[in-house]
């Protein structure tokens, strides 16, 4: 008895080795794009209060078209700061790409001018400041 115990216990593990985790479900509004990059968001240390509204654009496949730029800069501290929050920004876009785009938003995004804010926020402030948006048609 023990040793069937032992068998399935080990029969579990191996199991639990072996199945792969399901894929996230492909991203159907612009909402859940802004909450995917966003989860790749990581503020320099020391850029509190800071924000860098970036422009960017994907293709249809859920890849970059070109290389995000920045719109609207607020940034604290020097020039270094400054761009060390820009680049930081950047680097979260391309972490995250390619994105998967359910058919419906794929359709309509490529080529699409998207606008989203990146802040570093004091310690106890709402988190308010995610959003993309497009602009132009």
């Amino acid at each position: 008895m023990r040793r069937l115990t032992g068998l399935l216990a080990i029969a579990a593990v191996l199991l639990g080795v072996l199945t792969v985790a399901a894929p996230a479900d492909p991203l159907r509004n612009m909402d859940e794009v802004a909450a995917t990059l966003q989860a790749c968001w990581k503020p320099p240390s020391g850029s509190e209060d800071s924000f860098v509204t970036m422009k960017f654009s994907f293709r249809r496949d859920g890849s970059l078209f070109g290389r995000p730029l920045p719109a609207i800069i607020s940034v604290v501290g020097d020039e270094k700061a400054r761009q060390q929050f820009i680049e930081a920004a950047i680097r979260a876009i391309e972490k995250c790409s390619p994105l998967d785009f359910a058919p419906a938003l794929a359709e309509g995004i490529g080529g699409q001018v998207f606008m989203m804010r990146f802040a570093a926020q004091k310690k106890g402030r709402p988190d308010k400041y995610a959003f993309a948006e497009e602009i132009g048609s």
